[in-house]
């Protein structure tokens, strides 16, 4: 049994929180007290095939007693980051985790992915990440109690991606960032880690681009619990790691993964071996 932390009082900053991992990040914090600012580029979904906006999130996360903020924000455009950081923080008073999940994603070979997305993946994976971190950083020297940069993006072990060369480039770009951060904070006690899951998870873009079955996804809430297990660390030790879902709970306690699965029998490692093609698991689970 998971042990999971006490955020009363804290303040959490989510990029891309419209559905899937984002929004169940925001609801999983808001369950242990942490007030939630949620955002994304989704005000509206009268016109769309897809459910979900940052207020519907906000809403849902202000059900469990917490105060919360929606904020429409674009990642890619520096005078919105900086303007929304500027209003998260006068409305929360301070903001103490900051976690980068937005994301843009598109699978597929070089000459199957135009300038202009590849242009995207990046602007958004990338430049989304480093706006918003470095849009915190002094915010975040200045907190009293416990400071954490957290970004959904996997380990970089690879130096070649075919087929997924545009996506793999910007997620690992993510990642560089963020672990960056760890040393350059390091005397800040701010804590700057990275966490990916090992299987596909069930979200709108699994089942858009068709990646796989349901025999093939875990339910977003084994990345919640993730983060949360993260959260209960020391950010001044608990610094520039890139942890595994699957991995890191299981070092945390947990033996079986079943109440994750959407079907009976543990997912394949896909997610984990689109960036690293030899991971497989040292214990089945």
């Amino acid at each position: 049994m998971l042990q999971q932390p006490d955020l009363s009082g804290q303040a959490a900053f989510i990029t891309g929180t419209t559905r899937g991992i984002g929004k169940q990040l925001a609801l999983a914090l808001a369950e242990r007290g942490c007030d939630i600012v949620s955002t994304g580029k989704t005000v509206d979904d009268s016109d769309s095939d897809l459910e979900g906006t940052i207020h519907r999130t906000a809403e849902e996360c202000a059900e469990k007693g917490v105060d919360t903020h929606a904020i429409q924000l674009n990642v890619r455009d520096e005078d919105a980051v900086e303007a929304a950081i500027d209003e998260a923080i006068d409305e929360m008073g301070e903001i103490n985790i900051v976690i980068n999940n937005a994301s843009a994603i598109q699978i597929g070979n070089v000459d199957g992915i135009p300038a202009d997305r590849y242009d995207l993946l990046n602007e958004v994976n990338v430049r989304g990440t480093y706006l918003v971190s470095r849009g915190f950083l002094d915010h975040l020297r200045g907190v009293e109690d416990d400071a954490w940069i957290l970004t959904n993006a996997p380990p970089v072990e690879i130096d070649r991606a075919p087929g997924a060369a545009a996506y793999s480039w910007s997620k690992m770009g993510m990642s560089f960032v963020t672990l960056s951060l760890a040393q350059e904070l390091a005397d800040d006690d701010v804590g700057c880690n990275t966490f990916w899951p090992v299987t596909a998870i069930d979200t709108r873009a699994t089942r858009y681009f068709e990646m796989g079955t349901e025999d093939d996804w875990r339910t977003p809430e084994i990345v919640s619990d993730t983060v949360l297990e993260i959260l209960n660390r020391d950010p001044g030790e608990f610094t520039g790691n890139h942890v595994y879902d699957e991995e890191f709970l299981r070092e945390a306690g947990v033996e079986d993964f079943s109440e994750y699965n959407l079907t009976e029998g543990d997912p394949e490692p896909t997610s984990a071996q689109l960036f690293d093609p030899s991971y497989s698991r040292s214990i089945e689970t």
